[in-house]
């Protein structure tokens, strides 16, 4: 199978006055194509420093990350932000959607940044609204639109470029159970149809969704478990 992911020995410092913050230590890690995979720890375990990494949002103190075949430990900002745009989909707990935007605006954008012909851009927009079930609702703006709503065009907006992997912090955050449910409804969806799904998170309901399981404490992976039973 083909690996998507690789942490090989990934360190990272931060500096926070005279003090030296160590939030990931020596880190392996092997995510191959098709997983779904849940990051879990405590607050200051070091997920969301793993997330970074892993998104190409930051880059590591020492090791290496290679990702989809390429080492992007090294990488200038402007080839992480390029990497960022055709090869990983976003999804955050804030959405991050564009407020003056309507739906089919908003999941549009990445394909803009990409140099995508605008014909293109919108059939590929309106194709990906309809399959998260927002067909009566891509004219809307965010405002519009309920929270789950608008979790669904953060999604729609993170599968447009087709990326590697899907990478999720906290999707549920600021839904309701009955919503967050149906989200994840959805990203089970979306995993069998062959994508690839890390999701960040520190709710042992999420999680039950992934079929792996990796826990963080203190920068290191404390345990990394196959689900039996994941939740459809």
């Amino acid at each position: 199978m083909k690996e998507v992911i690789r942490l090989k020995e990934i360190v990272k410092n931060y500096k926070v006055g005279t003090q030296i913050v160590r939030a990931l230590r020596s880190v392996n890690l092997v995510i191959h194509e098709g997983e779904y995979v849940a990051i879990m720890g405590a607050s200051g375990s070091g997920k969301s420093t793993m997330m970074n990494v892993i998104g190409c949002l930051d880059t590591p103190t020492a090791g290496n990350y290679v990702l989809n075949g390429k080492d992007v430990s090294d990488l200038s900002d402007d080839e992480l932000a390029e990497i960022r745009n055709s090869e990983i989909g976003f999804i955050f707990q804030t959405f991050n959607l564009m407020p003056r935007n309507t739906a089919l605006e908003n999941v549009m954008l990445p394909l803009v940044y990409a140099g995508v012909r605008k014909q293109e851009r919108v059939e590929r927009a309106e194709k990906i609204l309809v399959n998260v079930g927002l067909e009566e609702r891509m004219e809307h703006k965010p405002n519009e639109l309920s929270g789950g709503q608008r979790q669904r065009v953060a999604v729609a907006r993170a599968l447009v470029n087709r990326p590697a992997i899907l990478l999720a912090d906290e999707p549920t955050g600021n839904l309701d159970s009955t919503t967050s449910e149906e989200i994840m409804q959805l990203f089970s969806e979306i995993h069998k149809q062959g994508n690839t799904l890390v999701v960040v998170t520190h709710e042992e309901d999420i999680a039950r969704h992934a079929h792996r399981i990796i826990r963080l404490k203190d920068g290191q992976v404390e345990s990394d478990i196959v689900n039996p039973n994941p939740v459809y």
